[in-house]
């Protein structure tokens, strides 16, 4: 003889293989995906077409240093240095053509660091209680064209006045 369909027991039969399953799969390890290969440190080739900075510098000395002027500037690498459309990334963008001189702003660049360099050279370092150098964030503070220097403006002071008239004294007459 079958026994009669009992839902509240199927119910319970259900929950507890849905329970044992969990149970289950929760005490496996997780699987672990393939690890990434690590990211490859970049490399700077060696700089051409040095005319400020000093010949004897490493792609990774001019890198660092370009990083730095182009924080201070608020510039983009493209500011000063031109495509090369000869040769693109893997994106199929034109790569920069570093040694170029074909863009005006590398000219302005040069100038500048010149003199940030007389300013260092020639005056700050004179001053004997001088501690920071000038760079370009001195003036720059970030922003490709530096913003003019406006001073306060300062009220006058008040003009004197005219002492009051003295007050007549009742107790004098």
């Amino acid at each position: 003889m079958k026994a009669p369909f009992n839902p509240l027991l199927s119910a319970a039969a259900t929950l507890l293989a849905a329970a044992a399953l969990v149970s289950t799969m929760a005490a496996q390890p997780p699987q672990a995906l393939p690890a990434a290969p690590p990211p490859q440190p970049a490399t700077f080739p060696a700089p051409t077409n040095l005319k400020i900075l000093p010949a004897n510098m490493t792609g990774q000395q001019v890198n660092d240093l370009m990083r730095q002027w182009q924080a201070a500037l608020g510039a983009r690498c493209s500011s000063c240095h031109a495509k090369d459309y000869g040769q693109s990334d893997p994106d199929g963008r034109p790569l920069l053509n570093f040694a170029s001189d074909s863009k005006p702003m590398k000219a302005v660049a040069r100038l500048m660091a010149q003199m940030t360099n007389d300013i260092n050279t020639n005056y700050i370092a004179r001053i004997d209680s001088s501690a920071d150098p000038v760079t370009c964030g001195t003036c720059h503070r970030g922003r490709l064209g530096p913003d003019p220097f406006i001073p306060p403006t300062v009220a006058p002071p008040p003009a004197p006045q005219d002492p009051p008239p003295p007050t007549p004294n009742p107790a004098a007459n």
